[in-house]
């Protein structure tokens, strides 16, 4: 019985190891072509890093599916799963945008923030946690949901924050060749609103799922939770932001500075509210 055990361990942590190397790899590789597109314009290899973070996301699905085998729980019951899922989220949106703005010169700029997540994520063992009283599809969908969310505002801060140094440089009139394979300015505002209202919509479904759960287990939790009314606020923050984004007056520079700001509301929800402040949640 204990061969069978090291033998079944064993063989997971070779698929672990292999599913990991793998997705790195294919991230790596995506970000390099990225960066070689962004210097040189070149289609082809444009097209060959949107292909390459295309199978890192697979190969990151498979690595988060065989961690859950290997810790016998959900992706994101710790810190290191959660950051792997968010990850994982944060390329999905970003190819689903690239696709669907036909944009990819921001490639170069996104893709390192994903593969430091993934990275950072294989740096440590899963910790020991107790399971959750919620538990079952409901629950995944909320958990998942809110990542998703976290992930599009990210996205859109990353977005704006492009935004924002290349309007400068254009009024700096200092220009190089990379500048001019950058989206134009206008672009980056459609795709940086096109993110936040991903994240509006998975955040808004995801706390209501979980509002859903919290009056099930009613007995066991209190509904006076930091966690609640940061969420809130985030929900409250960016739909001022996607309603004043396509405005006259806020348009541009104001609407993106906005957009930097709604993220660091987001950072503290994600780190200090949820590690100091919350008694319900512990990496969501």
């Amino acid at each position: 019985m204990p061969c069978r055990v090291h033998n079944a361990r064993h063989g997971y942590m070779t698929v672990h190891y292999a599913l990991a190397i793998s997705t790195v790899v294919a991230y790596g590789l995506s970000l390099a072509l990225y960066l070689i597109f962004l210097n040189t314009g070149k289609v082809l290899t444009g097209r060959l890093g949107t292909l390459l973070l295309a199978v890192g996301l697979v190969a990151h699905y498979f690595a988060l599916l065989e961690r859950s085998r290997g810790t016998h729980t959900v992706p994101y019951h710790d810190l290191y799963g959660a950051m792997s899922l968010f990850g994982w989220l944060l390329a999905l949106t970003y190819l689903g945008l690239e696709v669907y703005h036909r944009q990819r010169s921001v490639g170069a700029l996104v893709v390192p923030f994903i593969l430091v997540f993934f990275v950072a994520s294989q740096l440590a063992p899963a910790d020991k946690l107790s399971p959750t009283d919620a538990h079952g599809p409901t629950f995944a969908f909320h958990v998942t949901l809110n990542i998703l969310a976290y992930a599009a505002f990210a996205l859109s801060f990353v977005l704006s924050l492009i935004f924002l140094i290349e309007e400068r440089v254009l009024r700096s009139h200092k220009l190089g060749d990379v500048v001019w394979r950058l989206p134009p300015l206008e672009l980056l505002e459609r795709m940086s609103r096109s993110s936040v209202l991903i994240g509006l919509v998975s955040i808004a479904i995801g706390t209501a799922l979980g509002f859903l759960w919290l009056y099930r287990l009613s007995d066991k939790y209190s509904f006076y939770d930091w966690k609640y009314a940061i969420t809130l606020l985030v929900l409250i923050l960016y739909a001022v932001y996607f309603r004043l984004a396509r405005t006259t007056a806020w348009r541009g520079r104001r609407a993106s500075k906005l957009c930097v700001f709604n993220f660091v509301i987001v950072f503290l929800s994600f780190t200090v509210v949820n590690f100091y402040l919350s008694h319900n949640h512990r990496f969501f």
